[in-house]
């Protein structure tokens, strides 16, 4: 059986455990069998298979892919800062970085879910409308001698429609449902579902921007270490391999850092980064501070991020409300107005 991926939370609270363990001195499988005493069921023998393969010469990123429980992204950070000598700074940025997404998954269901029941609260609305009130007006205009004309008849066409499709509907329907119920509690298929959508399409628009964040972050953390640029873009294309078109930047930059380009125009010319992170990069390296700058460079990228993140779904509410208030009002006026011009002509 596929194992669970651990949540953002969970991921934030062991990897800040894990950095303020390091940080006092205590040895990787110590500080692993420390949290697994705390932890329970399934963290608690993950946590103590892990601390087993660590006390038998395993790294900690090599413990962490094995129980398959890990991101990508996870372990190739922790392995990038096992190599730069840095594994408490990897454990703290992914403590920092998966808080931040736990704290954006919580923003974003929030933000989606009163939007979400009211589109389903306004279909039914507008669906009772078109099957069960419109022909009621139509029997009232056939009584009055007219009938539903132009936009109104139309929607009366649509209900009438409907109604003889609503067998089909409905079944369309509970399959869109357990589709979600499949994505919220079946981990596998959701872990097939976003890994064919992140083959696809996730380096395009928000999901390129946190895909910057994290390579930035991958970078600053080699060059802050003394790691040659050319090596730390390859450790960094390690973290993206559920992402291949990220990725595939990654080793285009390598390349052209090896035929001899210049670290911004290698970047810039692969996509790798953003034209002005790279600029901001190259004035950083001939100041002989391209660690920090580099250090600047991730954090503006991830607050970006998460900013665009943040504003794509604040976009979601109004829109659904303007839609679905525009469709029930269009139903409305198509039906009130003819029908108070035949009363005025009858008055």
């Amino acid at each position: 059986m596929k194992k669970s991926m651990i949540s953002h939370q969970g991921l934030a609270s062991l990897f800040l455990e894990l950095s303020m363990l390091f940080h006092a001195g205590v040895g990787t499988g110590d500080g692993l069998i420390l949290l697994s005493e705390e932890s329970g069921g399934e963290d608690q023998a993950m946590l103590a298979a892990m601390a087993a393969r660590v006390d038998d010469g395993a790294a900690l990123s090599a413990a962490m892919r094995e129980t398959g429980r890990f991101p990508v992204y996870a372990c190739g950070l922790v392995e990038v800062g096992e190599k730069a000598g840095r594994t408490e700074e990897a454990l703290a940025a992914l403590a920092n970085y998966y808080e931040g997404r736990a704290r954006t998954d919580r923003r974003v269901r929030s933000a989606l879910l009163y939007p979400a029941v009211m589109l389903l609260l306004m279909l039914v609305v507008i669906g009772v409308l078109l099957v069960k009130v419109l022909p009621i007006f139509d029997d009232v205009y056939a009584s009055l001698g007219g009938r539903l004309t132009g936009v109104a008849g139309g929607l009366l066409s649509l209900g009438r429609w409907l109604g003889e499709a609503m067998p089909v509907l409905w079944v369309l329907l509970a399959l869109a449902v357990a589709l979600v119920a499949a994505f919220a509690a079946a981990p596998g298929f959701r872990e097939r579902l976003t890994g064919w959508w992140r083959r696809q399409r996730g380096d395009k628009g928000v999901s390129r921007q946190m895909n910057d964040a994290r390579l930035a972050q991958a970078l600053a953390m080699g060059m802050a270490s003394g790691m040659p640029l050319e090596e730390a873009v390859e450790l960094a294309s390690g973290l993206m391999e559920d992402v291949p078109h990220a990725k595939s930047r990654c080793l285009d930059c390598r390349e052209r850092l090896d035929q001899g380009e210049g670290i911004s125009a290698a970047m810039k010319a692969s996509g790798l980064l953003p034209a002005r992170a790279c600029r901001l990069l190259e004035l950083g390296q001939r100041s002989g501070a391209g660690d920090s700058a580099m250090e600047k460079i991730a954090a503006t990228l991830s607050e970006e991020g998460e900013a665009a993140l943040e504003e794509r779904v604040s976009r979601a509410e109004p829109a659904l409300v303007l839609v679905c208030s525009i469709l029930v009002g269009l139903i409305l006026l198509s039906v009130m107005l003819p029908l108070m011009h035949i009363m005025s002509a009858i008055g």
